[in-house]
């Protein structure tokens, strides 16, 4: 193990977070550089558990207690081999994932747990800046050519792997740019691009051709992919937003959290923001849903100089302490802060939007709303807490239903479950020979560490398929599911 007392003479420290009225004045991350003398005591404080349930918390299978001890000792080359054994994307891991390997760590049963996911991130970014993340070029190739459809976590994570086996892949895109929602849906201050761009480039340095701009179904038919390549990859995500179908809906003000947040990013990067009515400046700003979408939707109206924004919740604030009915190892549903949650706003809990109120010429100027309980696991209003809040914009950020059902998704003819996702067998298989699904398209809206994780693992389907064998690990089956409710 590392340190054999470190859990006793060490307690749980992270990265200080810029002070607020700075950072909202930029778009850079948040987060201040730790030293490395204090994340080798963090380290320092896993105990290398008989049984580690943080690799019960991570579907990836990270070597937890490993790369902790190796950091411990200062052991930075052989930390990065045992980190990118499991995971290809530990920069956009240490960054997004909400670390549910960190509430599964032993030591959380009566302590602070272990800073693990910031000993991943610096781990690997100790790694690029001393230029120890280097191409892995196949020794041969194969001869097999694959078409992976879709940029995010879990399309690069199948890529890279099936790359690196010695496959001719392609990543097709209907972005401008590659990256899926790692680039669209992210605001800047929680991961700059340029961490993006860094391994997309070593990417296309391992022989991944990425197709940026090209919408499968639409500029090239399903036909054509099926005849070009021997396999092809679904990674198309889970997409498709859920609605909030009630009076007012069509006003101008109303907006989708993904239609928002993409124009944000363009606007951190310094690109032309094409639509001035989708900008918070001076506005009046309500976000419906208290989850990483609204939050990232808040940070983002807070830079863009937001007159007032409030956060809205329809569920019970949570508690501070894990319930009882999410015991450890699980992944509890407590109370959380963001950096955005720290910078402005309100948030308001148990509130049920009954209606968006125009002003006569088709602009949103308020939101109808009751207070609920939840009873029985229905909501209720509370008679006599109806009123108005005033509002310029709104956005939904109450999740996703599934893959978009569009013009890709028929003309593979692939099959759909009662859910509405991508059906597929236990080698994450359509009902289309030779066409998987990987990620949110075929699991449902899940966490990026899943993702990569299902890519890693239709990756190494793919790979028996095409050779009838296959030496790429698969950390999943389709049917797993996360200790969480």
């Amino acid at each position: 193990m590392a340190d054999p007392r470190g859990f006793l003479k060490s307690g749980r420290e992270v990265p200080q977070r810029r002070p607020v009225d700075v950072r909202i004045r930029d778009w850079r991350e948040v987060y201040e550089e730790q030293e490395f003398s204090s994340l080798q005591k963090q380290a320092g404080r896993c105990m290398d558990c008989g049984i580690p349930f943080c690799h019960q918390g991570c579907p990836l299978g990270n070597l937890i207690p490993e790369w902790n001890d190796l950091i411990w000792r200062n052991q930075k080359v052989d930390a990065i081999e045992r980190l990118h054994a499991t995971n290809n994307f530990p920069e956009f891991t240490g960054r997004l994932c909400p670390a549910p390997c960190e509430t599964a760590c032993v030591l959380g049963i009566n302590q602070d747990p272990v800073t693990i996911k910031q000993v991943e991130l610096r781990t690997i970014e100790e790694a690029f800046n001393s230029g120890n993340v280097r191409p892995m070029q196949p020794d041969r190739m194969t001869g097999k050519t694959i078409a992976v459809i879709g940029s995010g976590p879990a399309g690069l994570a199948a890529a890279q792997q099936l790359t690196r086996a010695g496959h001719t892949v392609a990543v097709y895109e209907r972005g401008e740019k590659i990256g899926g929602l790692l680039r669209y849906g992210i605001p800047e201050f929680k991961m700059e691009k340029s961490i993006l761009d860094r391994r997309l480039n070593q990417m296309q340095r391992e022989g991944t051709r990425f197709r940026p701009g090209v919408n499968v179904g639409v500029d090239i038919s399903a036909s054509e992919i099926r005849a070009r390549y021997d396999a092809v990859v679904l990674a198309v995500g889970a997409t498709q937003w859920r609605e909030l179908p009630i009076p007012g809906r069509d006003l101008r003000g109303v907006y989708q959290a993904m239609e928002y947040l993409p124009w944000g990013n363009k606007e951190a990067l310094g690109e032309k923001h094409e639509d001035p009515s989708m900008h918070a400046k001076g506005k009046k700003v309500i976000i419906l849903g208290g989850g990483d979408t609204g939050a990232d939707c808040l940070g983002t109206a807070i830079r863009q100089g937001a007159a007032e924004v409030t956060q809205i919740e329809i569920m019970p604030r949570p508690t501070q302490e894990r319930p009882s009915s999410q015991p450890w190892p699980m992944y509890p549903m407590i109370y959380r802060v963001s950096s955005a949650h720290e910078e402005a706003g309100e948030r308001l809990f148990s509130i049920s939007t009954e209606a968006f109120l125009g002003d006569g010429e088709g602009n949103l100027r308020a939101l109808k709303i009751v207070e609920t309980q939840l009873i029985d696991g229905k909501f209720e209003k509370v008679p006599g807490t109806e009123r108005e809040i005033e509002a310029d914009m709104v956005l939904l950020a109450m999740g996703f239903t599934g893959p978009e059902q569009n013009a890709l998704i028929k003309e593979f003819g692939v099959e759909l479950d009662a859910r509405g996702n991508v059906k597929r067998d236990d080698n994450f298989m359509t009902s289309e020979e030779g066409i998987f699904v990987a990620g949110d398209a075929g699991r449902g809206q899940s966490l990026i560490v899943w993702a990569i994780a299902e890519g890693r693992s239709a990756a190494s389907y793919v790979d028996q398929y095409l050779m009838g064998q296959t030496q790429l690990p698969a950390p999943i089956a389709p049917s797993d599911r996360p200790l969480t409710v």
